[in-house]
């Protein structure tokens, strides 16, 4: 039996997805290639209601994954940025033409939801 990190090893894309595929990531990327260099509080501000442990553990992601870097400062009290690295703008253009999918399809989904539920 293969180990999810052997799996991950066989399948780029679920490797892949793992960092960037969750509910956060998305809108941080889209945030930080909108805006460019943000801090801690000037991401959690703009996401509205993400938990500060949810923000952090998703920011580490992506900066595991190289997409994110992020910048202390030794400075009292610190001051820690984030932006896009270039792979992260290299992925920008993709996630926000799911962000337009999304928009566009919206009402069409929320239908389709509906009659499902409506259907069990």
């Amino acid at each position: 039996m293969k180990t999810k990190s052997k799996l991950n090893d066989v399948c780029p894309v679920r490797s892949v997805l793992d960092g960037i595929g969750g509910k956060w990531s998305i809108l941080i990327l889209d945030i930080l290639g909108e805006r460019g260099t943000l801090r801690f509080s000037e991401i959690s501000k703009a996401l509205g209601d993400i938990s500060q442990k949810m923000l952090t553990s998703t920011l580490r992601l992506l900066e595991a994954d190289g997409i994110v870097s992020r910048k202390m400062y030794a400075e009292i009290p610190p001051r820690v940025e984030y932006e896009l690295t270039e792979l992260g703008h290299d992925l920008l253009p993709n996630i926000r033409s799911l962000i337009q999918w999304s928009y566009k399809n919206i009402e069409i989904i929320k239908k389709n939801r509906k009659a499902f539920e409506d259907n069990l």
